[in-house]
């Protein structure tokens, strides 16, 4: 039985059960019609490849649209359950990708293929018109970039965990390049932009005259099928790309936010790889929307996980029951109230919903940031031997007086591993989510600066950022942070974390080499969180010059082959160890800025 027969035989069974299950318990069910691989022609004549589940029944009905380059055979379950509540749902292989015509590269077809797809959707007979985007991640991506070239008959998106630049909050942080989950994710990829390479190149003919036998090619692929060149273009192109150029900026959201003219709900996510621009999506469209209607119509949830995987238990810790997150049940309920006018929890007045850890449950705020947050500031502090949790470093209200900086040094063959945080997109090798960072804290190139044991509760929500005076013996390195929560019991639980590279501190557009031995000031943004920090717990921050693989390290000599630019490619890359310094006295207030929330 070939893979197409399994896949009908399956839809036609949920197809029964859906059934007989919406019966049971749905007041106004619809059976389900199914349309496999419907052709969709794009404006340069590319055809791109569909599968459509709607209400076998007379009328029109909302269109909910995804477009995904992981597969659309993966929408069985959402599709039936969606048309089974009266939607049509369409699942859409991209560009190049499984069922899809045409050449798979990263963003740049998305704009107008999702134009395209979005009017011919609207147009369907059995269509109202209205059109609603959903799905994470890539699937993200594709609404978002539609959404700017705003079609007539788009009405809504539904982005979850995705980006606002793909340049600063997806490929690259603080300047510094995000390999293990560009490097993961272009792995994934790969495979099926393989087999189709492995489809375009099979022909026994050609190889029927090879002797011996055993020579025969099972496959003529006029390259190296594991070349990064023929098989994933894109990522070599990132890495030609380093700075904020006119590459990244055409496909910038952020560039944007004023094109939108369309409700949406935002998830973001704590741990998640992209919490960053989900939140920026919602503050930018929500200030800058292309309508009022618009600018009103951004509605943001915030649950724990994302990338990082689904509650109750994340990583090393169980955040209860109500952090399971249903992303399916979120994104039909979401176009019920927008669609349909349920009066839902969408239809409440606080256009923000986070779930808030340490108390591990969901609360409605007013928005986000929260207005009520005060910006509170905890001073670096030591007697110049911060090093490791054995060091002296404290964090404090009090300014710094007069204190010596403290020292380590950064060997770029020896980075501080990455334990868990915001990891995408390979759990076996590289565990994501909160996990014990005492194997980290306990290297002396790594400074820890904690509180004593809180006397009370302390929330922290909003958005998390280092002010740091540093000097470093090298031309260039990285400055990374990250804020812990420190159990009694000594667990040592990531919450956040940034990093900076020296030469990417004013501009992500013109970088500039640093001075060896001259002092900078240096912004990290650690993105957000919300937590509370039970009493008696402690917080803490590391501060250090390497996260890797989750960064790639910086080699210190401010030259750039190692990415993939610069002097000689075949060459071998040197580096060299940098001796980084960190200050903190009354000249030199190095401070974490943590938004603290009293009262309700």
């Amino acid at each position: 039985m070939t893979r197409t027969s399994i896949f009908i035989k399956t839809v036609w069974l949920l197809l029964i059960v859906l059934f007989f299950s919406s019966a049971a318990f749905s007041a106004e069910p619809y059976a389900v019609s199914f349309e496999r691989n419907v052709a969709v022609k794009m404006r340069d004549g590319v055809t791109l490849r569909a599968d459509i589940y709607r209400p076998t029944a007379d009328g029109k009905f909302p269109v909910l649209l995804q477009r995904t380059p992981y597969d659309k055979n993966n929408g069985v379950d959402l599709g039936l359950k969606g048309a089974a509540r009266g939607f049509v749902v369409i699942f859409q292989d991209v560009r190049g990708r499984y069922t899809s015509e045409g050449e798979w590269y990263t963003f740049k077809n998305e704009p107008n293929d999702g134009y395209d797809t979005i009017e011919w959707a609207a147009a369907l007979p059995y269509s109202s018109g209205k059109v609603g985007m959903f799905g994470g991640s890539y699937v993200g991506a594709t609404q978002m970039l539609a959404a700017i070239t705003h079609p007539p008959h788009l009405a809504g998106i539904c982005p979850v965990v995705t980006a606002s630049n793909y340049h600063s909050n997806w490929t690259y942080q603080g300047g510094a390049f995000e390999q293990w989950f560009n490097e993961s994710w272009t792995s994934g990829l790969a495979q099926d932009t393989f087999a189709h390479a492995v489809g375009k190149s099979t022909n026994a003919t050609i190889g029927m005259w090879k002797l011996p036998l055993t020579s025969y090619p099972l496959f003529n692929l006029p390259h190296d099928p594991s070349a990064t060149a023929a098989l994933a273009p894109y990522f070599l192109d990132w890495l030609d790309h380093p700075s904020y150029d006119d590459y990244w900026k055409r496909i910038s959201i952020e560039e944007h936010f004023g094109d939108i003219a369309v409700p949406a709900l935002h998830t973001a996510a704590w741990y998640d790889i992209f919490l960053g621009g989900s939140l920026r999506n919602y503050e930018g469209i929500k200030a800058h929307g292309a309508t009022d209607e618009a600018r009103r119509g951004q509605k943001l949830l915030v649950i724990v996980g994302g990338h990082a995987g689904n509650g109750p238990k994340i990583g090393e810790v169980d955040f209860g029951a109500e952090s399971n997150f249903d992303e399916g049940e979120t994104i039909l309920r979401w176009y019920e109230y927008l669609f349909k006018g349920a009066k839902n929890e969408f239809a409440s007045d606080k256009p923000v919903r986070i779930f808030v850890m340490g108390e591990n449950r969901y609360r409605e705020e007013d928005d986000w940031p929260l207005a009520r947050a005060k910006e509170t500031k905890y001073f670096l502090h030591s007697g110049g031997k911060a090093n490791s949790v054995r060091g002296n470093g404290t964090l404090s209200a009090a300014t710094p007086g007069n204190e010596n900086p403290d020292q380590y040094v950064y060997d770029p063959a020896k980075p501080v591993p990455t334990v868990g945080g915001p990891l995408c997109c390979d759990g076996q090798h590289g565990p994501a989510g909160p996990r014990d960072q005492r194997a980290v804290e306990a290297r002396d190139d790594v400074l820890v600066y904690s509180t004593p044991p809180l006397a009370a509760d302390t929330e922290v929500t909003g958005p998390v950022s280092l002010e740091l005076y540093a000097k470093s013996s090298a031309a260039d390195t990285d400055f990374t942070a990250k804020l812990v929560d420190v159990w009694p019991d000594g667990m040592a639980q990531n919450m956040t974390e940034g990093i900076v590279r020296a030469r990417y501190r004013d501009s992500q557009e013109t970088p500039t080499l640093i001075t060896p031995g001259q002092v900078y000031k240096f912004t990290i943004d650690l993105w957000a969180t919300s937590n509370v920090f039970k009493k008696g717990h402690s917080i803490r921050l590391e501060i250090s010059s390497s996260n890797f693989p989750r960064f790639d390290r910086n080699l210190n000599t401010g030259e750039k082959r190692y990415l993939r630019t610069g002097d000689s490619p075949l060459a071998e890359p040197a580096f060299v160890p940098a001796t980084n310094s960190v200050l903190h006295d009354a000249q030199h207030p190095s401070v974490l800025v943590l938004p603290v929330v009293t009262g309700k």
